[in-house]
């Protein structure tokens, strides 16, 4: 038997009723925010992720799949800023009036260890916003992903944790502090630590192994090192969303994983659904389109993960939609009545009402059984008989009582 590959998901209709539900408050927040609908390609050049990234990036290094183009490389994205970037600058919107605000909701793709939370392929609500360089702009982007959990039921199970990770112009000076800090204990870093301590020292912070995050709870703290610019912006954001009642705890340990990112940072962090407890996560990045061959414009969004909002929602027992149940069941006696039931139900379904018969051949017990099952509200059985006389038995699923309907102007609406 083939079996689908590892780390990804099979989305059965039962399932996909709440990605729909999820998917569609997300266009809804946006939207009412002015943001517009963005479709990527799935690949992209691979150059793009290289430069855009960060060449030093574990998504980079290890995650990407790539393959041979040609003379060229392409590869599958391991996330939309990138493609978003590249999109701005090909079609010359950098041009258009400020903020240009896009959304996507797409699938992405990083080659790393299957866990729960985790999968090679996964699903990403995400918002890019250029050309908007103040705290108010940062604060815009948290609330939309604020609102988003708020109203998927997530207020109070999820927090936002917050930091600034400085500017090219203070940056190095504390990259500087944390690599002779780190230096001091390299004897008991992890293997990767050991080589983000040459290639990426903001990523020490963000190491999992229990030995060298307790080591970077003693490091040096971003915040303590922010220029003057900084510190007002890191400052003004901070009241902004003290004004939108938007609580938040400032977290020195966050930095996220792309090279992009400078300045805010921030994550939504859910409880109780295990490592993978970050449900978003994002920041400002007002160098990557430069870096990519477009002007120097200013730039913020997030990645909002599908599936772990998901489980977030399901550990907190929040079910806010289930699975289509048609309003009618029509069982059939024979052949005639079988054409007879297409009719009406094709008829009901041209009228917006969910209506199903029989397509199996089923006997009348078991058609009766199936639109239990199925958990149809009425049923209507029809024969020869009924067809002769034009009228048949409606039955309500729920009370068991039956009234008699004509064939000829039934409906439900």
């Amino acid at each position: 038997m083939i079996q689908k590959i590892k780390g990804t998901m099979d989305i059965l209709p039962d399932e996909t009723p709440l990605f729909r539900y999820i998917e569609g408050i997300m266009r809804e927040e946006a939207e009412k925010c002015g943001f517009g609908e963005i479709r990527l390609p799935t690949f992209e050049q691979t150059e793009l992720f290289v430069r855009g990234v960060g060449n030093t990036t574990d998504v980079v290094q290890k995650e990407m799949y790539t393959f041979k183009d040609g003379d060229g490389s392409i590869s599958l994205r391991p996330e939309g800023t990138a493609g978003t970037v590249r999109a701005l600058i090909e079609n010359g919107k950098y041009g258009d009036a400020m903020p240009q605000k896009y959304y996507y909701i797409m699938s992405c793709f990083r080659h790393e260890k299957p866990q729960a939370g985790r999968t090679r392929e996964f699903f990403q609500f995400g918002v890019e916003m250029f050309g908007a360089e103040t705290p108010a702009a940062d604060a815009t982007v948290i609330s939309l992903a604020y609102s988003v959990l708020k109203r998927l039921g997530l207020e109070g199970h999820v927090k936002l944790h917050i930091n600034s990770i400085g500017c090219p112009a203070c940056r190095p000076s504390y990259k500087s502090a944390l690599v002779d800090y780190f230096t001091d204990k390299k004897a008991s870093l992890c293997e990767t630590c050991l080589e983000r301590l040459q290639k990426n020292p903001l990523r020490l912070l963000d190491c999992k192994v229990p030995s060298c995050a307790a080591i970077a709870k003693e490091a040096p703290r971003t915040v303590d090192s922010l220029c003057s610019d900084c510190q007002t912006h890191f400052d003004a954001l901070c009241k902004s969303l003290e004004a939108m009642n938007i609580p938040y705890e400032i977290d020195s340990s966050i930095v996220r994983g792309l090279d992009y990112y400078t300045g805010t940072v921030f994550e939504f962090v859910a409880d109780g659904i295990g490592a993978q407890s970050t449900v978003c996560g994002g920041g400002r990045y007002d160098g990557l389109v430069e870096s990519l061959g477009g002007p120097k414009l200013s730039g913020i969004g997030f990645g909002m993960g599908l599936t772990r909002v998901i489980m977030t929602m399901q550990q907190h027992g929040i079910s806010p939609v289930s699975p289509a149940k048609p309003r009618l069941y029509i069982a059939s006696l024979g052949a005639n009545a079988q054409t007879f039931a297409l009719s009406i139900v094709s008829r009901l379904r041209q009228e917006g009402i969910y209506a199903e018969c029989d397509l199996v051949g089923r006997s009348l017990k078991a058609q009766m059984k199936y639109a239990d099952k199925i958990g149809a509200a009425y049923t209507l059985i029809i024969g020869d008989t009924e067809i002769e006389t034009g009228k048949a038995n409606l039955r309500d699923m729920a009370s068991s009582e039956q009234k008699e309907v004509l064939l000829s102007s039934f409906s439900l609406s």
